[in-house]
């Protein structure tokens, strides 16, 4: 498990914690809003899928207190930067803080090796760049396929 001590808005502990035989059913059924199906999958499960035929990836269940609230995958590249991806939070489950802490509670932990963090996002997907954007991300100037890198460097 991966704990921060993060909590959203409500005041849940929010935990990351590998995919198992246990939580995989309802990872896979996390659903974004309707609005935001241009910039990430219909359900979780395609990602699942993307971490159990890539090497590079890593998913994780996202969990507020005991009940699994989304997903995230995190990974590293060629270069030793962490990234994370795939971050999708249950519709149910936005506006209430969920989102930022599941950032931060990566952060936190991939940090630790001193490589910088990164993560993509879609050019037109405002609240995410304002998302990363408050915790630190900055834009980078690249693009992977048609999204805005941003970058996160840790402090010493």
């Amino acid at each position: 498990m991966i704990d921060s001590g993060a909590r959203d808005r409500a005041g849940r502990h929010v935990t990351l914690r590998p995919v198992d035989d246990d939580n995989w059913r309802a990872v896979a059924d996390v659903a974004p809003r309707d609005d935001q199906r241009a910039w990430v999958p219909a359900l979780a499960a395609r990602y699942l899928l993307l971490t159990m035929r890539s090497s590079v990836w890593t998913s994780l269940a996202v969990y507020a207190d005991d009940t699994v609230v989304g997903h995230v995958m995190w990974g590293v590249d060629d270069d030793g930067s962490r990234w994370i991806g795939g971050m999708v939070i249950d519709a149910a489950e936005q506006d209430r803080g969920v989102g930022r802490a599941t950032v931060r509670t990566l952060v936190d932990w991939l940090a630790r090796a001193g490589q910088p963090v990164r993560l993509s996002y879609h050019p037109e997907n405002a609240s995410a760049a304002a998302l990363y954007r408050s915790l630190g991300f900055h834009p980078t100037g690249a693009m992977e396929d048609d999204e805005v890198v941003a970058e996160l460097t840790p402090t010493a």
